[in-house]
């Protein structure tokens, strides 16, 4: 069993816990009823240079413990105040460490739109992620079918709530264009082997509309990488361990923009 596989299985039981927890009829009600501006996340990456998504993690199963006193709302602030366009949480809490508490929190913090990186396998997770604060989330196309993909991308439109639809390969990305996604991010990092390869982005851009968002994903670290995407018609790139780790993000992301 690979590692997609094993985070997979415990989200599945993360998700029947939810499930006991819960009124899932005002669950849903609640998620309906919560004021928030529509497609948030999704407006914030239409800019005209790259926008930044800055991501926030305490821990991954590649890399172990990333931030050992994981001051996550700090980050949150430094991020907001070095103008990053959006926020990305992890909220997997076996393999990566994160909570959904962690991303309230974060949401009740700061004024820019987050996006929820977690493992969305199941309806009620579409739902929570409203109901936390975020404005977008991840849905990764290796775990879900063309039509279960198609129909969690349109529950999240009647909720107002962006979809960053995850590909690796051009398959995937076929499958994500089928199902309607205005948003499709490349995940440079393999999550099988978790080697990365940022010519991966490069590649299956050109097999995306210029009319979707295109992210990349994981291994972005330079000003000359930015670049690149740049010219390779890349709209916004997600950055992480790196730039959270950094002691001045003011600084780190005037110089990935390219600012004096």
């Amino acid at each position: 069993m690979n590692i997609l596989d094993k985070i997979t299985e415990k989200t599945k039981i993360r998700i029947e816990k939810l499930k006991k927890e819960i009124n899932i009829k005002q669950y849903k009600q609640n998620a309906l009823k919560k004021e928030c501006t529509p497609f948030l996340f999704e407006k914030a990456l239409k800019n005209n240079n790259i926008s930044f998504i800055c991501e926030i993690k305490k821990a991954s199963p590649s890399k172990g413990i990333i931030s050992k006193d994981f001051p996550y709302l700090e980050i949150a602030k430094e991020y907001e105040q070095a103008r990053a366009d959006a926020i990305s949480v992890l909220t997997e809490p076996e393999f990566f460490l994160g909570s959904v508490k962690y991303l309230e929190q974060i949401a009740q913090t700061v004024k820019i739109p987050i996006l929820r990186k977690d493992f969305i396998v199941d309806e009620v997770q579409i739902y929570e992620t409203k109901n936390i604060g975020a404005s977008g989330m991840l849905l990764i196309c290796s775990l879900l079918d063309e039509k279960t993909l198609y129909e969690f991308i349109k529950i999240s439109d009647e909720i107002g709530i962006s979809c960053l639809v995850e590909a690796h390969n051009e398959e995937e990305i076929q499958k994500a264009i089928s199902a309607k996604a205005r948003i499709i991010g490349v995940n440079n990092r393999n999550l099988k082997d978790f080697t990365v390869d940022i010519k991966n982005s490069i590649k299956l851009r050109k097999k995306v509309p210029e009319s979707i968002i295109f992210v990349s994903e994981s291994g972005i670290k330079t000003r000359e990488q930015i670049i690149e995407l740049e010219q390779n018609k890349v709209n916004a790139v997600l950055i992480g361990e790196t730039f959270m780790k950094s002691p001045d993000k003011n600084l780190m992301l005037k110089t990935l923009k390219g600012e004096k």
